[in-house]
């Protein structure tokens, strides 16, 4: 990347089950609130240069998805506490961290020196199962009653019959995530659980059960994005986006072979090379990796090159990606922790800040230099996104 561009805060709300005491505005808030202090910015630039940094938000971007909040531009809902009454907004849908490379790109264009990103989702308050029918094309996958997790299901059969991954594999990643997630104070607190528990809870989609589903979850997170030369006035210790990618799969899932991920073996490929990553799974410190389902933990690492093709549920036995291992996978707890679908890219970028800042707490990872943030939405992981940051 010809010129840089740094994160200077980030803040994420506490993860919980259902936010009902706030509408979507109050929730985004608790997040922009915290980025704004932690930073001294405003929302509109001080023409008079009473300011102290003589700078402000230059815009906003933010990201939500109009059937989650129950209208059409949803943005409208979050359009006052994020400044767009001051300055542009942008509206990204899907998963946020395309949000955070629209932001990037805004900067890198040379027409915006500050952004701030923000992005919310409250799962409780409405239907998944209709919400993800809506998805898929409405004359022949729409009909057939598909949603996200009968997708799953077909793609994690798939995936297990063709490279031999097993159930048991996957618990592992349940089991995982979830000890990893009761380290993180703004995680949902989903009890620790055993293999056993995995394996014995209720079926939702064969091979798919209730432990291998992420839990409902409401949440929001925000960060604020500057040039290098105003990311060193507004930071003492700015993480460097080095590289960021996004690619989407072909639509119909006929049209794939649902055990491959052809869409993040671009995207990564890509965020890599700008990165200058030639080796990921030695040249990188860690990766937060979105997963509704357990096994797509495993799929993307496959697809994200931290191990050979079918080799993901070997390398959860030996216990590489563990907290303290050789390449530590989710630390945070991820998605199976508790974060919202839209939220879980930024959220994934946000606890990779925190983990090159030394600020992560019992999760910290040592000597963390440089992570992998990565995101998706669609049924089977239908548009995929990859940022690698770095500390310098």
């Amino acid at each position: 990347m010809s010129e840089r561009v740094g994160i200077v805060a980030v803040a994420q709300t506490k993860y919980s089950a259902d936010r009902a005491d706030v509408n979507e505005g109050e929730l985004v808030y608790e997040a922009v609130k915290q980025v704004l202090q932690e930073t001294g910015l405003k929302f509109a630039k001080d023409v008079t240069g009473g300011d102290a940094l003589n700078f402000g938000i230059d815009a906003s971007v933010t990201c939500s998805q109009d059937h989650w909040d129950g209208r059409t531009i949803s943005n409208c809902n979050v359009m006052s506490y994020v400044g767009g009454h001051h300055s542009d907004e942008d509206k990204v849908a899907e998963d946020s961290l395309n949000a955070v490379f629209t932001a990037c790109a805004r900067i890198m264009s040379g027409h915006q020196d500050v952004v701030l990103v923000a992005t919310h989702c409250k799962e409780s308050q409405a239907d998944k199962w209709g919400i993800e029918n809506t998805a898929l094309d409405p004359v022949f996958l729409r009909v057939l009653g598909l949603d996200f997790l009968s997708g799953a299901a077909m793609q994690a059969r798939r995936y297990m019959y063709k490279y031999g991954i097993t159930a048991e594999q996957c618990a592992r990643v349940v089991v995982k995530n979830r000890a990893n997630g009761l380290k993180n104070p703004l995680g949902q607190g989903t009890p620790a659980v055993t293999v056993a528990d995995v394996l014995g809870s209720q079926v939702l989609a064969s091979p798919i059960r209730q432990l291998d589903m992420k839990p409902a979850s409401d949440g929001a997170c925000a960060m604020i994005l500057a040039t290098e030369k105003k990311a060193k006035k507004l930071c003492a210790r700015p993480i460097w986006i080095k590289g960021v990618s996004n690619c989407y799969e072909t639509h119909y899932l006929g049209d794939r072979d649902l055990a491959e991920c052809d869409a993040l073996v671009k995207a990564a490929k890509k965020a890599y090379s700008m990165a200058g990553i030639t080796d990921p799974d030695r040249q990188l410190s860690l990766a937060e990796i979105s997963e509704e389902y357990s096994y797509q933990e495993l799929l993307w690492m496959e697809g994200l090159g931290l191990c050979g093709r079918g080799e993901a549920g070997r390398l959860i036995e030996s216990g590489t990606t563990q907290l303290g291992g050789k390449l530590p996978v989710n630390p945070s707890g991820g998605m199976l922790a508790g974060n919202p679908t839209v939220v879980a890219g930024m959220a994934r970028i946000a606890e990779g800040v925190l983990q090159l800042r030394g600020e992560a707490g019992e999760r910290q990872v040592r000597g963390a230099k440089t992570a992998l943030a990565h995101g998706f939405t669609g049924v089977c992981g239908a548009l995929q996104g990859v940022m690698i940051l770095g500390k310098a």
